[in-house]
Parts: structure tokens; sequence; C-alpha cells
């Protein structure tokens, strides 16, 4: 169970930090300038959201980091208990997965709705739709019954749900 649940973790943990780099490579604003956060400022520019997006981003990785892992200590726990064959385990670990996906849709929804940059509105709620889908999809879980499995189907959604957001955030 510990050789899965540190699987899960770490290919979690290492696409987490490929796909939200931004906190240290973010481009600076003007020297000693902060951008405004005023709702009643002119209509923004890229550069005057930049502070706003940064802040968002790293809320988003928090999200990633810290919801991610709680789905991928979920997912070992559920392929462990296929391994053993105790089913109705399985399908509890499985269901509390799920659930995981769904948190960290609504969340990311939530955080990236309020950004000030459209791109990554329109970004941050399409990584959410992807989450959503991937928590209501039956099958998309009952194909991983090993790690084996689970490198095959994980490492392709990390990067489905991820993208939209790294796209504007990395």
């Amino acid at each position: 169970m510990r050789r899965a649940l540190l699987a899960v973790t770490l290919s979690g943990a290492l696409l987490t930090t490929a796909a939200c780099d931004d906190a240290e490579t973010a481009t600076p604003t003007a020297a000693g300038t902060t951008a405004p956060t005023s709702a009643a400022a002119p209509a923004p520019s890229a550069a005057s959201y930049a502070a706003d997006t940064k802040k968002v981003c790293g809320q988003v990785e928090t999200i990633f980091t810290a919801d991610l892992k709680n789905f991928g200590t979920n997912l070992g726990r559920m392929i462990a208990f296929r391994e053993a064959k105790q089913a109705d385990s399985a399908d509890k670990a499985e269901k509390a997965a799920r659930a995981e996906l769904k948190k960290v849709a609504e969340k990311i929804r939530k955080q990236t709705a309020a950004a000030q940059d459209p791109e990554l509105r329109k970004a941050g709620a399409e990584s959410a739709a992807k989450f959503s889908k991937s928590a209501q999809d039956s099958a998309l879980l009952d194909k991983i019954k090993s790690t084996k499995d689970l490198d095959k189907s994980l490492e392709g959604l990390m990067s489905q749900w991820l993208t939209p957001v790294a796209g504007v955030c990395g």
C-alpha cells in the first residue's frame, strides 16, 4: 500500500510543480510599482493584472498540491484494496477519490472566476470542467487496478487537467 501511495503522491507532486511553477518565473511589474486592485480602476491591461494573476496562480497551485495529494492518497488506497481483493474498501476509496476531484474542480472554478485576467478565468473554467468530467466518469478509475495502470492512466489525465491553467500560469 505504501508503494501505491508513494507513486500517486510523487507523480502528482512532480506534475503539479512542472505545471504551475509561476511563482518564481512570473514577469514582475515595473520596479517599485504595484498593480491596482481597486474595482473602480479603468479597464485592465495585461500588465495591470499581472499581480492578481500571480496571486490567483499561487492559489491554484496550492489547490493542485494539497487537494491532488488527497486525491492521490485515496487513489493509492483504492489500488491497495483492489490488489488485496477488498472490494468494499476499494469502492469507498474510489468514491473518496472522486469526491476529491470534484472538490478540486469547485475550488479551481471559484479561485479563477475572481481573476482579473480573462484568459485565466477561461483557463480555470476549462481545467475545472475537466476535473468535474473525470470525477463523474465511472469507467475512469475502474481501469486502475495496479500501480502500472496508474502510471498509464494518470499521467495523461494530469496533463489534461493542468494544461489550461498551466498555459496561463506557467
